[in-house]
């Protein structure tokens, strides 16, 4: 079995989440976390290093997963770090994902690596459950409902707006439209009205709360254009109330088998932890990059890119003999 050896960009979280992840696979090793913190201010036992000295690691790392904000870290780190190691990430800006593949299509190419982007469950699985929905009932409709559960991207998101101390924000799906989804009945969606979208947040003190709701709610690509509720609260309700960080969706396609029968295509998670099962794709992506790249398959990869098969520590033997 090969060990892949893993790095750690950034530890929020994701970064936690990952850490956790890896101790369930014999296949990977983590090498260290790698942050822009000083070291001896993150709270782990496992090798920990600032940022500048990751170049010093291009040989001895195999893969690195970044787990740094999809508004603002992402976009810069990946491209960069791209050129020297095979990445995976969790870019979720869905608007976004064919500039940010294209970016690191040509730079991966350029410097014989793999870029393995936007994994994680939506990008990610469930971009994979709507594409063989649609391969397998390509007469219907296909439906995407996050939540009820707390959305990370949007939290940092938030986090990031100048006088906002701390934050998250859940996202709620109008029950009675997923009802009639699975009752076979005909209905009008988009995933902004199909939506709403919550936010919790402190202030930072003499931050101006209505610049800080206005900035949040014309967000573009995070906020703009959906039911947005935003509620100011002190750092104690925080703290009791917005410690857990639940998630889930479903991914629903209504389609035809012929003109009397429906058939309804169904794939949901239920998450106590988004960030720690988020981490747990992109640990399964990390494991297809480093095969990927001991077969020189080097460019940018998306999950609609990857066989399945890559994911598993197991051999293609033990797959068809175990679970096919």
């Amino acid at each position: 079995m090969n060990t892949t050896k893993i790095g750690i960009v950034g530890y929020g979280n994701l970064g936690r989440g990952v850490e956790t992840g890896l101790k369930n696979s014999d296949d990977l090793e983590l090498v260290g976390i790698f942050s822009r913190r000083k070291p001896e201010q993150l709270d782990t036992s496992s090798p920990a290093y600032h940022m500048d000295e990751l170049a010093a690691f291009k040989d001895k790392i195999d893969v690195l997963i970044l787990c740094g904000g999809s508004q603002k870290d992402i976009p810069v780190q990946a491209p960069e770090l791209a050129k020297a190691f095979n990445t995976v990430d969790t870019y979720d800006n869905h608007n976004e994902i064919p500039n940010h593949f294209n970016r690191l299509d040509k730079i991966a190419k350029e410097h014989n690596t793999v870029a393995v982007l936007s994994t994680g469950w939506d990008p990610g699985l469930f971009s994979l459950n709507r594409l063989f929905a649609e391969s397998i009932l390509p007469k219907g409709e296909t439906y995407t409902f996050w939540g009820p559960g707390l959305s990370q991207g949007h939290s940092d998101a938030v986090r990031r707006v100048s006088g906002v101390k701390n934050a998250v924000q859940y996202t709620v799906p109008r029950e009675e439209l997923v009802d009639a989804v699975k009752n076979k009945e005909a209905v009008d969606y988009d995933k902004l009205s199909a939506h709403k979208r919550v936010v919790y947040l402190v202030l930072e003190e003499k931050a101006d709360e209505n610049k800080v709701k206005e900035i949040i709610v014309t967000m573009p690509d995070y906020f703009e254009g959906y039911e947005t509720e935003v509620n100011v609260i002190d750092q104690a309700t925080f703290d009791k109330e917005h410690a857990g960080m639940p998630h889930g969706g479903t991914v629903m396609r209504q389609g035809k088998t012929s003109e009397s029968e429906t058939a309804i295509y169904q794939f949901g998670l239920d998450l106590d932890s988004n960030p720690e099962f988020t981490a747990a794709v992109a640990i399964a992506y990390a494991r297809a990059a480093g095969k990927l790249a001991r077969e020189n398959q080097f460019g940018a990869k998306t999950v609609f890119d990857i066989a399945p098969s890559y994911l598993s520590p197991k051999s293609a033997e033990d797959l068809r003999k175990e679970l096919l």
